[in-house]
């Protein structure tokens, strides 16, 4: 059975910010289909110049290395490198720029081979959810300290929810700290698969319960992702809001 994917994406300044530090992208090439959706954080426009480098080197190292990448494991091991080296230019941009000093960026990637496998990995806490059946499973691992906090065993998932600690990230696009690359996981999708990519303007107004709900309501990608993106306005976003929804259905 052959898939295919429609795509919808959406990025909002919203109500509270003067610039957008956000970027998102899709790109269509001929055997690869790449979405990413990164958080932009720093001084001044410093969190543009990280988020737009992270959505810039991660699909170009993609293109360039998985030709030759066979297999889940190798596309894996390719996923992580993109990524880190997407990490160590924005390191190098920081430490030669006074003005881009503690500029960094969260990042979430959605890369499909034309298989039957979605891979899926994140920094920070832009996150990736999946929509099967009635159901939604957030795919990714936020990198902030109440989810530490969460993994320690300190305090409760629900405790993490209304933490002072999650907004704090420990790692993202812009440290040591994201070290070899993150976890790269092998989605195998179906019809009627849907994965929501998106920063935490989104999900820290919005609960998974509301994602959902809407998600099911809206069967359109595009109109799917413009309408969560005002959700979560509605719901008093006080940040950027930005997410990219994945289709997966039957090509014919």
């Amino acid at each position: 059975m052959a898939l295919t994917l429609n795509i919808g994406k959406c990025t909002l300044l919203g109500n509270y910010r003067e610039n957008n530090e956000d970027c998102i992208d899709v790109k269509h090439f001929p055997d690869l289909n790449v979405c990413i959706v990164a958080d932009g954080m720093g001084g001044q426009a410093a969190g543009e110049v990280a988020s737009r480098r992270a959505v810039e080197v991660i699909p170009r190292e993609l293109r360039r290395a998985l030709p030759t990448a066979s297999g889940a494991d190798a596309t894996k091991i390719v996923v992580k490198k993109s990524i880190v080296a997407a990490n160590e230019e924005i390191i190098q941009m920081a430490d030669q720029d006074r003005d881009k000093k503690n500029m960094g960026t969260t990042v979430v990637v959605a890369i499909w081979r034309k298989g039957s496998e979605l891979f899926v990995a994140g920094v920070g806490d832009s996150r990736a959810y999946l929509v099967r059946g009635k159901k939604i499973e957030q795919l990714t691992v936020d990198h902030s300290l109440a989810q530490a906090l969460v993994e320690a065993k300190t305090i409760s998932a629900a405790e993490a929810k209304e933490h002072r600690f999650k907004n704090i990230l420990w790692k993202y696009l812009g440290t040591r700290e994201v070290g070899e690359g993150p976890e790269v996981r092998a989605m195998t999708i179906q019809p009627g698969d849907r994965f929501l990519l998106c920063t935490d303007g989104l999900t820290g107004a919005v609960t998974d319960e509301k994602l959902l709900d809407f998600m099911l309501s809206n069967s359109d990608p595009q109109q799917c992702a413009d309408g969560l993106g005002q959700l979560a306005l509605d719901s008093g976003s006080k940040d950027n809001v930005s997410c990219v929804v994945i289709d997966v259905i039957e090509s014919r």
